[in-house]
């Protein structure tokens, strides 16, 4: 099974037993501590003194710091061990292993396929502009 499954897999089974696609309540349910306040980049993760803690910077809007929470997320849940941080127009465009698989994890929680029906007309560019998400998070979705 590829990563895409898995992650669709995983996707899905915290969505059906938290009952939330809120990557915030989904942090609560899985004891991933987080904290928004005056942070030198829009998010990151760290595992220190055997807890997991997600920091997310209070000059993201709505719509970013969830996106921001749902990658830092992925990090908590598949890369337990390691520091990540979220740099703004750059953790879109990685190809490591792990940001990848991060993207596509916050993308898979954020786009439902209720949403993708419901913006079925509408260009990438509309989507954006509609959601405040990113082509990059778009792009990957569809995939």
């Amino acid at each position: 099974m590829g990563d895409i499954e898995q992650i669709k897999r995983l996707v899905s089974r915290y969505i059906k037993k938290f009952d939330t696609r809120n990557p915030f309540e989904i942090a609560d349910c899985l004891g991933i501590l987080y904290q928004i306040g005056n942070c030198k980049h829009d998010g990151y993760y760290m595992f220190m003194k055997k807890h997991r803690y997600i920091f997310l910077s209070n000059k993201l809007n709505s719509t970013d710091l969830k996106l921001v929470m749902a990658h830092e997320l992925a990090h908590a849940v598949y890369d337990s061990k390691q520091n990540c941080y979220f740099i703004r127009n750059k953790t879109l465009l990685l190809n490591s292993r792990i940001e990848r698989r991060a993207n596509l994890f916050a993308a898979h929680l954020l786009i439902s396929d209720d949403i993708l029906k419901d913006y079925s007309g509408y260009t990438k560019e509309q989507f954006c502009q509609s959601t405040g998400y990113p082509e990059e998070l778009i792009e990957l979705r569809l995939k």
